[in-house]
């Protein structure tokens, strides 16, 4: 069972802050360090603003040693898929072959109209995005020496040497997530490694595990070659007055993080995410949204990881 540690720095953190916490990721066993990459907060003031997520993670590449690194997720309206493409690539040399793309369709329009980003209709949205998984999983699995081609509805490349290649064999892993019930199973399985839902019951990551598996059996590939994942809140306390004081830090209440998350104590945390491992989960993504409480981390790491293992 790998449990990964997920960052929402939009929220207000340098990357001195995001820094601390992948170190103490990597330091406590967790398997991996992934962020947002959002441009604009969704609640208090962001301050200091927001960090760009492939130059957080270029960095992070350089000053981590053993953990994954990646996004949940890009948003495909953000960058134009030939240069993500470059960018994620050099990031994974840069790790020596750490990295994981997670990639979406782009959905919260205020920090598009914040940062002068075009905000098309939901359906143009989905079109570009899997035009991008087409791009970029063809970049990079196109062969040294050969050229790639692409002549899409909203993307064309002609002669392109889709370099520089990525250090892992068949490129950077992709994660596709969500909700929906036909284009995003079907996305999942042409283009993914991974299937992630985020912020749901089990219920629903059963349901959801299950579409994706159909969609796999329709494609004609194995079910069981994708990874399927869950991210979920993360308010951990060794006691009562402990869980409440790290729930008031992030503006959540007690027992609506009990509800939707994994909140509660190590032994609770344990039987929530039992749950979800009983509705398919193979990976966790833990939401860490004080990223000044390394604490709890540590709690965690020592008392919650070592009884799924």
């Amino acid at each position: 069972m790998e449990l990964r540690i997920f960052t929402e720095p939009q929220m207000g953190a340098t990357y001195d802050d995001l820094l601390a916490v992948a170190r103490r990721t990597e330091e406590t066993g967790f398997d991996a360090f992934f962020r947002s990459d959002h441009y604009l907060t969704m609640g208090g003031d962001g301050l200091p603003g927001p960090t760009d997520a492939w130059v957080t993670l270029g960095g992070l590449a350089r000053e981590t040693s053993r953990i994954r690194l990646g996004t949940l997720m890009t948003a495909a309206t953000f960058r134009l898929p030939g240069p993500l493409a470059v960018s994620v690539a050099q990031v994974d040399q840069m790790s020596g072959g750490r990295v994981e793309l997670g990639i979406g369709a782009g959905w919260f329009e205020a920090e598009h109209t914040a940062y002068g980003i075009p905000f098309p209709s939901v359906g143009e949205r989905f079109d570009r995005y899997e035009e991008q998984l087409a791009v970029i999983t063809g970049l990079w699995n196109t062969r040294p020496g050969e050229t790639f081609d692409f002549a899409g509805e909203h993307y064309q490349l002609s002669g392109s040497p889709a370099l520089p290649k990525p250090v892992q064999d068949g490129g950077v892993p992709v994660i596709v997530g969500g909700s929906g019930k036909k284009r995003t199973p079907r996305l999942a399985a042409r283009y993914a490694a991974e299937f992630n839902v985020p912020f749901s019951s089990a219920e629903d990551n059963a349901r959801l595990f299950t579409g994706v598996r159909e969609a796999c059996a329709d494609a004609g590939r194995d079910p069981s070659s994708l990874v399927y994942s869950s991210a979920l809140v993360l308010c951990v306390g060794k006691d009562e007055a402990e869980l409440a004081r790290r729930a008031a830090a992030i503006g959540r209440e007690v027992d609506e993080l009990r509800e939707h998350g994994v909140a509660g104590t190590p032994a609770e945390a344990v039987d929530i995410l039992g749950r979800y491992v009983e509705a398919g989960a193979e990976r966790f993504y833990l939401q860490v949204l004080d990223l000044a409480d390394l604490d709890h981390l540590d709690l965690v790491a020592s008392e919650v990881a070592p009884q799924l293992a």
